[in-house]
Formats: C-alpha cells, sequence, structure tokens
C-alpha cells in the first residue's frame, strides 16, 4: 500500500479479488461475495471501505456504466491514463479498448488552451451488431 497505509488482510484479500477478476469490472457486492468466500469474518462495509480507500489512492479506478452501479477496476502502470470501454447498451457486454487513441487530442488541448490532461476516461455506448438481444429488438421492429 502507499500513503503509510498498511497492508491489512482485509485491503489484501480485497486487492486479490480484484486482481483474480481483472477484466470483470465488478461491483461491490460482487467484490465482497468473492471476498466473502475466503474470508467470510470480513463484511460488507469493509470492503466498501476498502474500496473507497483504493479509489482514494489511485489504486483502483470508481466507474459507472449508466447501470447505476459502481464498479471498480484496478489501474494498470502500464498506461498512462485509464483503458477505455465499449458498451451495449441491449445486453450490456462490455469490451476494454488499451490504445490510447486521444493522445494527440491531449497534445492539443495543452497547445491550444495551455490544459495539461492528467487523465481521462471514454466511454463509447451503443449496441453490438451480434448481440443477441439487439436482434431480437430489430425483429420485433421489423415485424
Amino acid at each position: 500500500m502507499s500513503n503509510n497505509y498498511k497492508l491489512t488482510v482485509q485491503r489484501e484479500a480485497t486487492v486479490r479479488v480484484l486482481l483474480e477478476n481483472e477484466a470483470n469490472h465488478m461491483s461491490a457486492e460482487e467484490i465482497f461475495l468473492r471476498v466473502k468466500q475466503k474470508h467470510p469474518e470480513i463484511g460488507l462495509a469493509t470492503v466498501y471501505r476498502t474500496l473507497e480507500l483504493l479509489t482514494d489512492l489511485h489504486i483502483v479506478e470508481k466507474m459507472n456504466f449508466g447501470d447505476r452501479v459502481a464498479r471498480f477496476d484496478l489501474r494498470n502502470d502500464d498506461h498512462e491514463h485509464m483503458h477505455h470501454h465499449l458498451i451495449c447498451s441491449v445486453c450490456g457486454k462490455m469490451k476494454e479498448i488499451k490504445e490510447d487513441w486521444l493522445l494527440e487530442l491531449e497534445k492539443r488541448l495543452e497547445r491550444e488552451y495551455g490544459f495539461l490532461v492528467k487523465d481521462h476516461r471514454l466511454e463509447f455506448t451503443g449496441t453490438y451488431l451480434t448481440c443477441p438481444k439487439n436482434c431480437k429488438r430489430v425483429n420485433k421492429a421489423a415485424s
């Protein structure tokens, strides 16, 4: 941990769940259920406090994909910024984009406006052409 915070059993268990499920973007409740499997003594409030601390320390990123559920994702030191997401508004499927397509825009913002971007997040909401629920909706509309 950083900023002189100790790595407690509760914090380690929470981080371990995030590491083991990195691609899942889990909610606090989902993280709690996984933590509880190995550490039944750890409560939901403890997991919430741990996630807030990890967010404050920039170890995890708190995100919302429009479904009113806060989700948590480990920050990656390999990238200067967070990755981006494609989110299907019909079925909820999500795909990560690891490439940073906004670097040129950031340089332009600094050059033209004197604004230095520290971080950004980009989410595309739409529908996958392969979304089974989208196909049902399209077929109903065509009928």
